[in-house]
């Protein structure tokens, strides 16, 4: 079996400016880097984004683009790492919501992992959608219609497009491999 490749492809990473779950921002970038893919960094505001380690500061890393500069067009999936204060704050930014409402009208591939399902809430778009989370945020995704289950990874195809999502940073193996060969499979 060949691996999966993404050469010309182009990753969209939506955080916060602070409260990025560090591991769960530079794993998937680095999988997609390691597939020939382009990952970009898109943040409410320009400058830098804060990584956490847990509640403990980490890394900084430099801002692509704006949301309200970023084009779904341009893209061809969308990453939203975890983290309690990146999830809570984007969920509370309205172009960061649109921006992740414009890749499902797309039907591009969407990955979220931990927390970062709260601007799926937002967004109002998982009525019907099989999915995975932290699980503290199980009821607010059930309350959004959509069907929890504790699982590793669950890669949803029912929908628009497809949904990939993780509970924590232990599952970000699965996670990673997901991201590049649905991608990829949207690509083709």
């Amino acid at each position: 079996m060949t691996e999966p490749t993404l050469r010309g492809a182009t990753v969209a990473f939506l955080v916060a400016n602070e409260g990025v779950e560090q591991v769960e921002l530079t794993e998937p970038w680095q999988a997609v880097e390691r597939a020939g893919g382009t990952p970009r960094l898109i943040a409410p505001g320009e400058g830098t984004v804060q990584g956490f380690n847990a509640r403990e500061r980490a890394d900084t890393f430099a801002v692509d683009l704006t949301v309200g500069a970023a084009d779904v067009a341009g893209f061809d999936c969308l990453v939203l790492p975890g983290g309690v204060v990146n999830g809570d704050k984007l969920r509370t930014d309205q172009n960061a919501v649109d921006l992740v409402t414009a890749f499902f009208a797309h039907g591009k591939p969407v990955a979220s992992i931990c927390h970062a399902p709260w601007i799926l809430v937002e967004a109002g778009v998982l009525t019907g959608r099989r999915m995975t989370s932290w699980p503290s945020l199980a009821t607010d995704l059930r309350n959004a219609g959509a069907e929890w289950v504790d699982e590793e990874l669950v890669v949803d195809t029912q929908g628009p497009n497809t949904l990939i999502t993780s509970r924590h940073p232990g599952d970000l193996g699965v996670f990673c491999a997901a991201v590049v060969e649905h991608t990829g499979a949207a690509r083709s």
